[in-house]
């Protein structure tokens, strides 16, 4: 049996092949998709919705110091449990241990080189099947370390320790 992400996929490309190939708003795929009796909700798990909920407004949760900068306060550590379930234990940064946030830290930061990995790939396949074409060619910086830099300055951060 399929998995629920990948009936997602595939309500995705019949609606590609029956509405067209352009990009198109997941809000318009979803009235079609409910129009055609292809998607339904599923039935809600309470303690889930909660947790997921709970996660979400935990995330924007922002405090600035007194350095002017603007901080994440509640930080989420991936875990899995003996029995297998895995979940989030979730901290504030300036209460909890150092290694829920070094593991939170290391955590983040395997899931942006993830993400900068998945972007050189997508990059690379678009380059390659557009190879005949310069002007098509995509280039990708991953050093983003004047990136970074230049949002501090905007953001009015000086570098110097807390």
């Amino acid at each position: 049996m399929a998995s629920y992400h990948q009936q997602m996929q595939s309500i995705f490309a019949q609606y590609q092949k029956e509405v067209g190939l352009a990009p198109a708003d997941l809000r318009v795929v979803g009235a079609w998709a409910i129009s055609k009796g292809l998607w339904a909700p599923r039935p809600v798990d309470i303690q889930s919705r909660f947790a997921s909920d709970m996660a979400e407004a935990l995330s924007e949760e922002y405090r600035t110091d007194k350095s002017g900068r603007r901080y994440r306060s509640k930080l989420a550590v991936r875990t899995t449990t003996k029995e297998g379930t895995q979940g989030s234990l979730w901290g504030d940064i300036d209460t909890a241990p150092h290694k829920h946030v070094e593991k939170n830290v290391a955590q983040r930061r395997r899931q942006i080189v993830g993400e900068c990995f998945q972007l050189q790939v997508d990059v690379d396949h678009y380059n390659a099947a557009n190879k005949d074409n310069a002007e098509k060619q995509l280039s990708l910086i991953l050093d983003m370390t004047d990136d970074v830099n230049e949002m501090k300055v905007a953001a009015g951060i000086k570098d110097e320790a807390a």
